[in-house]
């Protein structure tokens, strides 16, 4: 018989932005992304992080301060680098991504064709960039799914067995 306890591919999904966030050098928050076709193939992965070319010893990391003396205008989001990233176009596609996209990513969703998000935390709800993403996407007709942290605390609980 079969094995039935296996994971949803939505969380096997989300796990892989999970792995992809790890990679990520911003000391205060690691985002990932994964872009899946409708096939259920991995069409594009990312992570928040600066563009190629640009070294991360010699841009801050900071989140207060000065404009420029900022993380702010120099990190590319996980969304933009998953799109970037991408092996195909992605007319159809679902993101999956640990944190609700910022109004920025909002756009490049919508003009890349992506038609799904799949995310776990919104914690920037009550904030005016993500009140007009969610303007934006719902406008465009993109889905929006919010799943609960059940993958984070599965693999927590497994580490600690």
């Amino acid at each position: 018989m079969k094995r039935l306890d296996v994971l949803s591919w939505d969380d096997y999904f989300m796990g892989l932005a999970h792995l992809s966030a790890l990679r990520s050098k911003d000391p205060s928050t690691q985002v990932g992304a994964c872009i899946v076709s409708p096939e259920r193939k991995v069409v594009g992965i990312g992570y928040n992080g600066f563009p190629i070319g640009c070294d991360d010893d010699d841009f801050p990391w900071e989140r207060e301060g000065e404009f420029l003396d900022t993380k702010y205008p120099f990190v590319v989001h996980a969304e933009l680098n998953a799109i970037l990233n991408s092996t195909q176009k992605l007319d159809g596609c679902t993101i999956y991504v640990s944190l609700f996209p910022c109004n920025e990513c909002a756009k490049a969703i919508i003009q890349s064709g992506i038609r799904r998000i799949v995310y776990e935390s919104d914690k920037y709800a009550h904030t005016e960039g993500t009140i007009a993403s969610k303007k934006m996407l719902e406008a465009a007709g993109v889905e929006l799914v919010q799943l609960p942290y059940q993958i984070r605390l599965s693999i927590e609980k497994t580490e600690q067995e």
